[in-house]
């Protein structure tokens, strides 16, 4: 099993930011993709950022030039620096790992979310 937990949520302020960190652990072969989602109420789940182990990363375009996403190997952990926050970043955000479980089968595991608040 694979756990994912996540730290770093909480109340800011519009114009100010935050950083998300998600660490995985547990038996696994490796992590490929690490990412970010995010569900606001009443909304749908959606994809935040993502990175791959090479270091090539996607960003959701309400978050270009503002989120940052990175991840460190030897650690399985992965950040998400958020800077110029408005209160429409207000979510739950998900960590997500896509981890080879045995390198031919990959596995998706979810962390159990941290509250983003931005207040106006």
């Amino acid at each position: 099993q694979v756990q994912l937990v996540e730290s770093g949520g909480g109340l800011v302020q519009a114009g100010g930011s935050l950083r998300l960190s998600c660490a995985a652990s547990g038996k696994f072969f490796s992590i490929n993709a690490m990412g970010w989602y995010r569900q606001a109420p009443g909304k749908q789940r959606e994809l935040v950022a993502t990175i791959t182990s090479g270091g090539s990363t996607t960003y959701a375009d309400s978050v270009k030039g503002r989120f940052s996403i990175s991840r460190d190997n030897a650690k399985n952990t992965a950040n998400l620096q958020m800077n110029s926050l408005n209160p429409e970043d207000t979510a739950v955000y998900y960590c997500n790992a896509i981890v080879n479980a045995i390198p031919t089968i990959s596995i998706a595991y979810w962390g159990q979310g941290t509250q983003v608040t931005v207040s106006s």
